[in-house]
């Protein structure tokens, strides 16, 4: 993006990578592939990405994971950067928008691809921990699978609300009912944290809920523990988690879970909003 429709090399992206991670001084970075398409185009399009850029709905069609496999050649370039940025710190490869087995497959083969590439060509690269967004409903209802070949998931709730729910935010007629609190979204979002948790798997929620107060305290009580956000939300959103009671938490969300209107009831719970329970 930005750049003339001129993707990065292996090189420059293996810079970039690298003074992140070294930036970060051992702590772990989490680098997620290519996300181009939908609300992300690229400047200049290939005459099939011209074909979908045309269609009445982006985001149903070539983005992410299904981008990325697309063009191996440049999906593989990413990978290896990322590997070689590993050896200076520890990284986790995250991969968006997979939703099905056969993706599973697809993706994990070229990754191991990438390290017989580099293996061969001599060139160092590290261990990396392996992750799929979960953004899809059916990623939420096959996740036992994603679960036997990623160490950890991230709940991406922007693109899960919107399909679940068949509604595009960026559509006023319809931006109204994009609803977060909808049972559906909170059933998804529940069953995801608790089964990765029993699965001893990494769990965390990104997007706009995971820096939203008004959800901080219901995640809490479905057993979240780790939330991604924009920097700005970070300090209300840890004052709400110092304070919070977890057990106490968790017996209310089990409540919030079961009601017709959960927004409803978290308001009258405390967990809409206020200083929390």
């Amino acid at each position: 993006m930005n750049r003339g429709g001129q993707l990065p090399d292996e090189e420059e992206q293996f810079e970039a990578y690298r003074a992140v991670v070294m930036a970060m001084k051992g702590m772990p970075v989490t680098i997620r592939t290519v996300d181009i398409g939908a609300d992300k185009p690229l400047e200049r399009l290939s005459n099939a990405e011209l074909r979908h850029e045309h269609t009445l709905n982006p985001a149903l069609g070539l983005r992410a994971i299904r981008w990325s496999l697309a063009d191996p050649s440049m999906f593989r370039r990413q990978v290896r950067a990322i590997l070689r940025a590993a050896v200076d710190g520890p990284v986790r490869l995250l991969f968006p928008m997979i939703s099905r087995a056969s993706e599973i497959r697809q993706t994990l083969d070229i990754l191991k691809r990438c390290r017989e590439q580099l293996r061969d060509a001599k060139v160092n690269y590290g261990d990396v921990e392996i992750g799929a967004m979960i953004e899809i409903p059916a990623a939420t209802m096959i996740l036992p699978v994603f679960l036997r070949h990623f160490d950890f998931v991230s709940l991406g709730t922007n693109d899960l609300i919107q399909y679940t729910l068949a509604i595009d935010r960026a559509d006023e007629a319809v931006a109204h009912l994009y609803d977060p609190w909808h049972p559906a979204v909170l059933y998804q979002i529940e069953r995801t944290i608790r089964l990765a948790r029993e699965a001893g798997k990494g769990v965390s929620v990104c997007g706009e809920m995971a820096g939203d107060l008004e959800f901080t305290d219901l995640l809490l009580g479905m057993g979240l523990r780790s939330f991604s956000m924009h920097p700005t939300r970070v300090l209300s959103v840890k004052q709400r988690v110092l304070r919070a009671d977890t057990s106490r938490l968790a017996r209310m969300a089990g409540q919030i879970m079961e009601a017709e209107e959960p927004r409803s009831l978290a308001a009258v719970m405390s967990l809409d909003g206020g200083a929390g329970i």
